[in-house]
C-alpha cells in the first residue's frame, strides 16, 4: 500500500515546521496503531507518503483482504483526525485527505548493507502500487487488476468497482483499475467499533513562542465512542448558526489568542503594572465610543511601544492560568465575530482565520540578528539590542495579540462589494466615514463596540488594565485595520511616505529621537505584516493562491450578476491579476525583506509571489475561462 496526503504541500506552505511535524506524527502514529492491530508491516514513510505491506515478513493467504481493510481504516481515521487537528493546526486542515493505492505481487525484500541500513522492498510490484496511488483520487482507494482478482478469489468481489476510464501507467501502458469500497464496520486502533480519536494538545511551557505558535505539541489520543458525522453539526445563536467547520475555526482562534493573553498577563506581572481604577477605564472606553465616528482620522504616524526593561526576560506565561470566565468570554466574542461575517465566497470568517494564521506565521518569522556580540556584552545589553533589532515587536505580547486580533476582525460585516459600491448603496455610511475606507471603518466600529459590551468585562480587563495599554491597543487596532484598505490613494501615499522616511533616509536626518525612530519602524512593520497576511494567498503555494483567487472571482461575479457591480469581472481578471502582482504583491514582499527583521525567511513570500505570477501569466487565461464556466453553472 502507498498512501499520500492530498493537499499536503500547499497546506505545509502556510505552516510552521513544528506544525507540519505535528500533523505527520499524529496521523502516522495512528496508522501505526492500526497496522499493529491488522498485523500489517509498516515499511517506511517518505515525506507525507506512508508505505505498508501484508504477507511480509511472514506470508499470509488473506493478505489482500487485510490490506483492503487496512486501507479503509486509514482513510476513515484520516477524516477523523484532520477534523480534530483543525482545532490545533488551523484553517484547511480538515480539507486534507488520503489517496491510497493497492497492488498485489512478488517483491524482493532485505536489508542493504551500509549506513542507516533498514529493511527495504524492491521490484515492479512496488512501482505499480505507487502508480495506483499517484493516479488515484482524493479520499479513495484504487487497486490494480491483480489486487482485484485476489479479492474476487477471496469472495469479496462486491468490494470493488471498475474505474470508468483506464489509467496510463509509465512502462505498462493503459491499465484497467478498480475503486475499493470495503463493506462492514471500520475498526479503530483499540478494536472498538465506530470509535474516533480526539486530539488534545499538551504544550511544553518553556517553548511557547512570542506569537503563541512555536510551542512543542504532544498529541494525546483519547477514545470517543461515537461516529464523526458526515453532515456538519451546527451551533445556533438566535436565527444564525455556525457549521461544525466554523466552530472548529472558532476553537482554533480561541486557543491561539488565549496563549497570547497568557503572555500579556505574564509580562504585566513582571513589570508590576498597576491597574487604573475601573471607573477611569470605563470613562475612557466611553470616550472612544462617543468620539470615534471616523476611525481613519485616528491613524497615527508613530505608535509608542514599551521600552525595554531587564525584567521582561523573567516573564513566565506557563505560570499564568486564564480564568474560565475569560476563556468563555473570548470564545463567545469570537463566535459573535464568526456570526457577523457574511456568507461571502471570499470575505468570510474562513478568510479572516487564514489571515490570522498568516499574520501569526509572520510574527514567528521575526528573528534575532546574527551579528550580536554575545561574548563582549552583558546579558542586559544583549537583550536590549534584540529588543531594538525587532523594533520592540517581539518584546510586547500586547502588540502581538492585537495584530492577530486585527487579522480576525478586519473584514467583519464585509458586504461582498467594493467601497465605491458600498458608498452608493449606503449613503449614510459614506457620510459618516467621509466616503473613505467604509468597509474597514465599519469593521473597526462593529468589532470594537462588540468587545466593549459589559458581558466581556473580564476579557477587556485581561487585554488592558490601564490607560496606556488601552490607548496602545486602540491605536494598533485602528492603524492595522485601516492599512488593509490598499485602494485608498491618500492613505497609501502616507504609508509610502512613512516607509521612505523610516527605511530609506539617513536616520541622522530625521527630526526624531532614537526611540521615536524605532517606534516609527515598528508601526510601519506592523501595518505591513497585516497587509501581507491579508493577501498571503498570493505569496503561498500555487494551489492556495488559485483557491482564494477563484473565491474572490466568485464573490465579484456574484455582485455583477445581482446588479451590485457594473463590470463583468471576467473581462479584465487575467490582466488585473498580473497588475496586482507587479504593483502590489511583489513590491510588498520586497518590503518585508527590506525591513530586515524576518531574516532569510523573508525570501519565501517573494519566491512564491514570483512563481505564482509566472504561472498565472502562462495559465491564467485558461483558468479564467474555467472559473467562468464553473460560476455560471452555480448561478440560478
Amino acid at each position: 500500500m502507498f498512501a499520500d496526503i492530498v493537499g499536503f504541500t500547499a497546506w505545509s506552505s502556510t505552516r510552521e515546521p513544528s506544525q507540519v511535524f505535528t500533523l505527520l506524527e499524529t496521523i502516522y502514529h495512528e496508522f501505526d496503531q492500526i497496522a499493529k492491530q491488522r498485523r500489517v508491516f509498516k515499511v517506511e514513510t517518505v515525506g507525507d507518503c506512508y508505505v505498508a505491506v501484508a504477507g511480509l515478513p511472514d506470508p499470509r493467504k488473506d493478505h489482500a483482504m487485510v490490506m483492503a481493510r487496512f486501507g479503509r481504516d486509514c482513510s476513515t481515521q484520516m477524516r477523523v483526525l484532520t477534523k480534530r487537528l483543525e482545532v490545533v493546526l488551523g484553517p484547511d486542515t480538515a480539507d486534507l485527505s488520503m489517496r491510497i493505492g493497492l497492488h498485489s505481487g512478488p517483491v524482493t525484500a532485505g536489508v542493504l548493507r551500509g549506513e542507516r541500513a533498514r529493511f527495504q522492498l524492491f521490484g515492479d510490484t512496488m512501482n505499480t502500487a505507487s502508480r495506483m496511488e499517484s493516479t488515484g483520487s482524493p479520499g479513495r482507494i484504487q487497486v490494480s487488476r491483480e489486487m482485484a482478482d485476489e479479492l474476487v478469489h477471496a469472495g469479496k468481489g462486491h468490494w470493488i468497482k471498475p474505474r470508468s476510464d483506464k489509467v496510463l501507467v509509465k512502462g505498462k501502458g493503459e491499465m484497467q483499475t478498480y475503486w475499493l469500497e470495503v463493506k462492514g464496520e471500520s475498526n479503530s486502533t483499540n478494536g472498538m467499533e465506530s470509535s474516533a480519536s480526539k486530539v488534545k494538545t499538551a504544550q511544553t511551557d518553556s517553548e511557547t513562542s512570542s506569537s503563541g505558535e512555536g510551542h512543542t505539541t504532544q498529541m494525546v489520543m483519547e477514545e470517543e465512542h461515537s461516529e464523526v458525522a458526515d453532515e456538519p453539526s451546527v451551533v445556533t445563536m438566535g436565527n444564525k448558526r455556525l457549521t461544525d467547520r466554523l466552530q472548529r475555526l472558532v476553537n482554533w482562534n480561541v486557543d491561539l489568542l488565549s496563549r497570547l493573553l497568557q503572555e500579556v498577563i505574564a509580562r504585566r506581572q513582571t513589570k508590576g503594572t498597576a491597574p487604573d481604577p475601573e471607573e477611569h477605564l470605563s470613562g475612557l472606553e466611553k470616550d472612544i465610543l462617543h468620539t470615534s465616528e471616523n476611525s481613519l482620522a485616528e491613524v497615527c504616524e508613530i505608535i509608542k511601544l514599551p521600552a525595554y526593561r531587564p525584567e521582561f526576560k523573567l516573564a513566565n506565561p506557563a505560570a499564568v492560568l486564564l480564568s474560565d470566565e475569560i476563556i468563555e468570554q473570548l470564545r463567545h466574542f469570537i463566535t459573535m465575530l464568526a456570526l457577523m461575517y457574511h456568507d461571502n465566497p471570499f470575505h468570510n470568517f474562513e478568510h479572516a482565520s487564514h489571515v490570522t494564521m498568516s499574520a501569526s506565521k509572520l510574527l514567528n518569522r521575526i528573528v534575532i540578528p546574527e551579528d550580536v556580540n554575545y561574548q563582549r556584552k552583558s546579558a542586559k545589553a544583549i537583550a536590549s539590542d534584540l529588543h531594538d533589532y525587532t523594533y520592540g515587536i517581539t518584546s510586547d505580547p500586547l502588540t502581538q495579540f492585537t495584530v492577530l486580533f486585527c487579522a480576525l476582525i478586519h473584514d467583519v460585516e464585509h458586504d461582498g462589494v467594493s467601497n465605491m459600491q458600498l458608498a452608493m448603496e449606503q449613503p449614510h455610511m459614506a457620510d459618516k466615514y467621509k466616503n473613505r475606507s467604509l468597509a474597514e471603518q465599519n469593521s473597526v466600529d462593529v468589532a470594537w463596540n462588540t468587545l466593549m459590551q459589559p458581558e466581556y468585562r473580564n476579557l477587556q480587563q485581561c487585554i488592558f488594565t490601564n490607560e496606556d495599554e488601552l490607548e496602545r491597543f486602540r491605536q494598533l487596532v485602528v492603524n492595522s485595520v485601516m492599512a488593509t484598505d490598499i485602494f485608498d490613494k491618500e492613505s497609501k501615499a502616507l504609508r509610502n511616505s512613512r516607509w521612505d522616511k523610516a527605511f530609506h533616509k539617513d536616520p541622522q536626518s530625521l527630526p526624531l529621537s532614537e526611540e521615536e525612530t524605532t517606534n516609527l519602524k515598528a508601526t510601519i512593520v506592523i501595518e505591513h505584516i497585516i497587509q501581507a497576511a491579508d493577501v498571503a494567498h498570493t505569496m503561498q503555494h500555487w494551489h492556495v493562491y488559485t483557491k482564494w483567487n477563484e473565491r474572490l472571482f466568485q464573490e465579484m461575479y456574484r455582485a455583477y450578476e445581482s446588479g451590485r457591480s457594473a463590470k463583468d469581472p471576467s473581462e479584465g481578471w487575467y490582466n488585473g491579476e498580473l497588475w496586482f502582482f507587479d504593483n502590489y504583491v511583489i513590491p510588498l514582499a520586497k518590503k518585508l525583506d527590506e525591513c530586515n527583521v524576518f531574516g532569510v525567511s523573508s525570501d519565501e513570500g517573494l519566491n512564491y509571489a514570483l512563481a505564482n505570477r509566472n504561472e498565472w501569466a502562462a495559465k491564467g487565461k485558461e483558468i479564467v475561462d474555467e472559473m467562468v464556466q464553473r460560476v455560471k453553472q452555480k448561478s440560478p
